[in-house]
């Protein structure tokens, strides 16, 4: 892979920032929350774009679900306090793999992860205050009272890859009979700036010792 310095990385990172927040703002600034049963914005099939946000992390897992013993409310705050403290040490850890000798792998790995948990923080910090809600409605900028307080935002999300659907046979246990969609999970392009930066560490993972050349 191509070298990459401070500057690569800094523009890297906003470019990747930069078009995850304008595919959230047109999604958000031009139509309503998708609604279960109702048609996609756009519907290939093998790829739909729907509008839909999320309060938690990952395919909208919530802290409480784990911890039931905490509140929807705090939950969310330990969240987003996690995500601002996580980019801290992200940044720390990238600043200093880009000045000093380090496997290139590793630093496009960090900004993929890095402009990914920026642009998901972004949603979750400021994003209740800069728009109204988006429920049977389009959400509008910069209203009189948003649709959370600061640190209460919800992620935006829209991409999907329904690549296949089937029904369960009926004599399996618990899931017989029952439709299933693989990979009907919905994502935005942050989500999967980090998930590129995954692949490119288990990539320099498998490169075993000689990471150098990298």
């Amino acid at each position: 892979m191509p070298k990459i310095n401070i500057q690569r990385a800094v523009f890297l990172i906003l470019l990747l920032v930069f078009i995850d927040q304008a595919s959230k703002l047109y999604i958000k600034l031009n139509f309503p929350l998708s609604v279960y049963g109702q048609g996609a914005i756009v519907d290939w099939g093998f790829f739909k774009v729907l509008f839909i946000e999320n309060k938690g992390m990952a395919w909208g897992t919530k802290i409480n679900d784990i911890l039931p013993f905490l509140s929807e409310e705090v939950a969310k705050l330990f969240l987003t306090l996690f995500r601002l403290v996580a980019i801290g040490f992200l940044g720390f850890w990238l600043y200093k793999l880009l000045t000093k000798q380090s496997p290139t792998l590793l630093r496009w790995a960090l900004c993929f992860i890095f402009a990914g948990a920026v642009g998901n923080l972004i949603d979750s910090v400021f994003y209740g205050v800069l728009f109204s809600h988006s429920y049977g409605q389009v959400a509008t900028f910069l209203p009189t009272e948003g649709y959370a307080p600061l640190f209460y935002g919800h992620v935006v999300d829209m991409l999907q890859f329904p690549i296949a659907t089937w029904t369960w046979p009926t004599w399996l246990p618990w899931v017989g009979g029952q439709e299933y969609t693989f990979f009907e999970y919905v994502f935005n392009v942050a989500d999967s700036a980090i998930s590129i930066g995954v692949v490119f560490l288990l990539l320099l993972n498998q490169k075993g010792t000689d990471r150098s050349n990298v």
